[in-house]
């Protein structure tokens, strides 16, 4: 391991996602899955995440688009509050659903959006 990279990984995941939510997916105390958040955590997060040629919001903006893409709710709302955390507003976060439904397909967007929902209002925000 790189624990250079992992260490900004680390970074830059909590973040975006904020210390609770990552503290939550490194409590498994199982060999499998601290290795899968190992490798995530240095190079979705060290490498991809922590390269300046997106700002991280829009990294955020595109994120739940795909994960809208590929039907990944279970992602989605974690997602979400990053997008929130990273400068996006509730508006552009509906947004990017209302266009996902044209590519994707209203259900898809559709779910993704009562996820949304339930984050604002779990952060106050409506």
């Amino acid at each position: 391991m790189d624990d250079e990279l992992y260490q900004k990984g680390m970074s830059t995941r909590q973040s975006v996602l904020g210390d609770k939510h990552v503290s939550r997916r490194q409590a498994s105390d199982d060999p499998y899955t601290k290795q899968h958040n190992e490798i995530v955590t240095q190079f979705a997060w060290g490498t991809i995440w922590s390269r300046p040629q997106l700002p991280l919001k829009t990294r955020s903006l595109v994120t739940i688009a795909m994960l809208t893409a590929i039907n990944r709710s279970d992602e989605l709302k974690g997602h979400i509050n990053g997008a929130l955390n990273n400068g996006a507003t509730p508006e552009e976060i509906a947004e990017v659903f209302l266009h996902s439904a044209v590519y994707l397909g209203w259900p898809a967007a559709g779910t993704s959006l009562r996820i949304a929902v339930e984050v604002f209002r779990d952060r106050g925000l409506i």
